[in-house]
């Protein structure tokens, strides 16, 4: 059987390079295209520069992770947005655009959007309400979260748009490993040393492209189970 051919975006760090290794040790069933994180904050025809090298090389695509992202957390309230908006956000929904008919030619296509626990409204209510432990975070983080629960709704339309045609779309947290997207201090990386490894989120991905999370498609899923909006 030929090798899964995946594009992760995003996968020069963090849960994108931890992925990118999971996979590629996990078994020869995946080939691992990787792409830096400019391309999800690309315009639309670096993107499509991108879907006509895969489609010329493989002709199709079985799973697109869209993974890169940003945590800007910008004194200034539209830097600090904009930056979250354009790179979590329209980033995302560019590639996942751009990318949707070569992975519509798969026998078993996977979407997955790379999301955050913070993006969840139950959870930000929870804490709210003080009914669930709020974790650390840097300072100015909300741009992330409102950012996070808008890809979840790009996440969830694609679902429902596509799921006729055998798309399986799922919005993954990683969950609260060591990243940069907090920032690139020792202390902000692994999360006030209360952050987990990273691997954690590529064997959650690896467990999603292997058809084992396949009852959670349509669905904000994280290791252990699945998130509400």
């Amino acid at each position: 059987m030929p090798p899964k051919i995946v594009l992760i975006t995003g996968a020069n760090s963090g849960v994108g390079l931890a992925t990118t290794k999971v996979l590629a040790s996990a078994s020869n069933d995946y080939h691992v295209i990787i792409s830096a994180r400019s391309l999800s904050k690309a315009q639309t025809a670096k993107s499509e520069r991108a879907r006509d090298f895969v489609e010329k090389e493989f002709g199709h695509l079985d799973a697109l992770i869209n993974n890169a992202g940003s945590g800007n957390g910008d004194p200034d309230v539209y830097t600090r947005y904009k930056t979250c908006m354009d790179t979590n956000v329209i980033g995302p929904a560019v590639v996942a655009e751009v990318f949707r008919p070569l992975l519509l030619k798969s026998s078993n296509p996977y979407s997955i959007f790379v999301s955050s626990g913070a993006g969840s409204f139950g959870r930000a209510i929870e804490r709210f309400n003080g009914t669930r432990d709020k974790p650390p975070e840097p300072k100015n983080g909300g741009a992330y979260h409102v950012s996070k629960a808008a890809l979840n709704m790009i996440a969830l339309r694609e679902h429902q748009a596509y799921v006729d045609k055998g798309l399986k779309v799922f919005a993954m947290s990683p969950g609260f490993v060591v990243s940069n997207l907090r920032g690139t201090t020792e202390e902000l990386r692994t999360g006030w040393g209360q952050a987990g490894p990273a691997s954690v989120a590529g064997e959650t991905m690896l467990n999603i492209l292997d058809g084992k999370r396949d009852a959670d498609v349509g669905k904000h899923v994280y290791k252990d189970g699945v998130y509400d909006w």
